[in-house]
């Protein structure tokens, strides 16, 4: 509703006299640009906070930087390393905490791809998801989000970069009904999906294993080949940024079945979504 209301001439303002302060440890093109575009659209506003400036949990604890915070502003949207930090400030925050990232989740990302599944489709149950690389925060939050909306997960990694069994049986409990599939076979995944999807092979802070993690993930690639083993209306998708070249390629990001742009525009009326639910009383 609220990415036709932007289409068909703007956002009512129904954040006007809000402010979100956002807390970056890691740097993102998209989840700043997104929630702040995003406060703007609907009236509000958004403070931007590097690392430098806070030092979260080095040079200012996080307790005090949650309850500083919750003085200055209606929501904080943090992006972080260890998901235990953005944990701590919801538990000393008087106002809502929204995770923009962390080692274990991404969960506005999953929304958003679930957006663009459902533009694509229409319907959502039925459809098979296929993960292709890291069994990541990225595939983590897809796989929950996919069991929450009822479709169907596969997911191909490496030998020792498989999910964790505790986010598997966490979406069994959300709906036992879909088939949740893990292996390290691209082919067998990718068999007959409504949806390849991918992320990068090194995320930030993985520098040091750079080489290494080159190594075990080819073959870990969407392509041309792998592609054709979908479905037929089979789309592409990728959180970005992507190593082009490496977990996808050119032919297959800016190709027919890419939807790889329209799912980045989707993280804005995604967040829109979730700013108007925490933040309008």
């Amino acid at each position: 509703m609220l990415k036709l209301e932007w289409q068909s001439g703007g956002n009512r303002p129904v954040l006007a006299g809000k402010l979100l302060g956002m807390v970056f440890q890691k740097p993102s093109l998209r989840t700043r640009v997104s929630f702040e575009v995003a406060m703007k659209h609907l009236g509000g506003d958004a403070i931007y906070l590097s690392p430098q400036e806070i030092g979260l949990g080095t040079r200012e604890s996080i307790p005090d930087v949650a309850r500083v915070l919750s003085g200055y502003v209606q929501g904080i949207m943090a992006r972080v390393y260890e998901h235990a930090h953005v944990e701590e400030l919801a538990r000393w925050a008087s106002v809502p905490v929204i995770n923009g990232l962390s080692d274990s989740a991404h969960p506005c990302q999953a929304l958003a791809d679930i957006l663009t599944i459902a533009e694509t489709f229409g319907e959502l149950k039925g459809l098979k998801v296929a993960y292709i690389g890291d069994g990541n925060n990225v595939a983590a939050s897809l796989l929950l989000a996919c069991a929450q909306f009822g479709l169907d997960f596969s997911i191909a990694t490496p030998v020792g970069y498989e999910l964790p069994a505790h986010v598997i049986q966490k979406a069994h409990a959300l709906n036992d009904q879909i088939e949740i599939k893990q292996c390290h076979d691209v082919h067998l995944a990718a068999q007959s999906a409504h949806v390849l999807y991918t992320d990068t092979w090194i995320s930030m802070g993985q520098e040091a294993e750079a080489e290494q993690r080159r190594a075990v993930f080819r073959g870990y690639q969407i392509n041309e080949q792998l592609l054709s083993l979908a479905h037929r209306r089979c789309i592409v998708l990728h959180c970005l940024p992507a190593h082009r070249g490496e977990e996808i390629t050119d032919s297959v990001a800016d190709g027919p079945r890419s939807a790889i742009f329209q799912q980045a525009e989707n993280r804005l009326h995604v967040q829109k979504a979730i700013l108007v639910q925490l933040l309008v009383h």
